[in-house]
């Protein structure tokens, strides 16, 4: 069995991105890590070369700057890591996702259980998505609470807007068109969580986020402050994060995190508000799956 881990990354030092700690947490079980590398003049690309890894393999690329809705340049660039992958399964890690060193042998024995059988094609996880500082959770179900992160790579598959994948159909009739269509692919729960480190960044790097990252979203997604949330939608996180991170924590992590008193809850935090209640009364979980849950 070989799996190809896999993401991309441009400006990851301007953007306190902790992408080597991504990368590190993921080698001990992969063949190869392939990054994608937009064009940087932070000194990402010197970083990425000074860790002096042999199984990193880096693929300098331009972005597309006339793609500037749904964040779908960023599914361009994951797809260019992608196709350069060689390995039976393809693992793909995000700059500020990191794996914890305790959960590496339970992945490795998922995928090697997962290997010959056909039914499955991709590989969910949980999360953990920190919130402001390393001791804060967002909880409600407008987090994807789970997302696959490894994919069969002998499949048709694309990333739709948002990095999920979508398997490519074969072809359907329908009347006199021949038309190809795309579903969710089917996966197998890992049962292990990927730790989400991108909201607990030093609040310094907010403002020079939002400018970069919203204008390829063609909306405005990322703020430059923690503080205006939902105080219902975050819990606390009573565990212990990944060794290769917690250096970074100490050096590049907010630990200033308040709430904003005058905060207003939005029309959206009252709905998950109220769906939060259903969840925890019949057990149900309104967050988005892109995939189709299998076993």
């Amino acid at each position: 069995m070989r799996i190809s881990c896999f993401s991309f990354i441009r400006d990851g030092v301007r953007l306190g991105y902790p992408f080597e700690e991504s990368i590190r947490s993921a080698l001990p079980i992969c063949d190869e890590f392939v990054v994608a590398v937009g064009e940087s003049d932070d000194g990402t690309l010197e970083r990425l070369r000074a860790m002096n890894e042999p199984k990193l393999r880096i693929l300098p690329t331009r972005w597309n700057e006339n793609v500037r809705v749904h964040g779908f340049v960023y599914a361009q660039q994951k797809m260019i890591a992608q196709y350069t992958c060689t390995g039976d399964w393809a693992f793909y890690l995000e700059g500020d996702e990191v794996l914890h060193e305790d959960d590496l042998e339970r992945i490795r024995d998922v995928l090697k259980k997962q290997l010959n059988n056909p039914e499955i094609e991709a590989i969910a996880f949980d999360y953990y998505h920190f919130w402001g500082d390393p001791q804060h959770l967002r909880t409600t179900s407008k987090m994807y609470r789970k997302a696959t992160r490894v994919i069969r790579n002998n499949l048709r598959v694309i990333a739709p807007d948002g990095l999920y994948w979508a398997v490519i159909k074969d072809k359907t009739w329908l009347g006199k068109r021949n038309k190809r269509r795309t579903r969710y692919p089917r996966a197998a729960d890992s049962g292990v969580r990927i730790y989400h480190y991108g909201d607990v960044r030093a609040e310094n790097y907010l403002a020079t986020k939002a400018d970069m990252v919203n204008q390829y979203w063609g909306k405005t997604l990322w703020h430059s402050t923690y503080s205006n949330i939902d105080p219902m939608a975050l819990g606390r996180f009573e565990g212990t994060h990944p060794a290769v991170i917690r250096d970074w924590l100490r050096h590049h992590a907010s630990h200033e995190f308040s709430l904003n008193p005058d905060y207003q809850p939005s029309f959206s935090d009252r709905k998950h508000r109220m769906l939060g209640k259903l969840e925890k009364r019949f057990g149900w979980d309104f967050s988005k799956r892109h995939f189709k849950l299998i076993t």
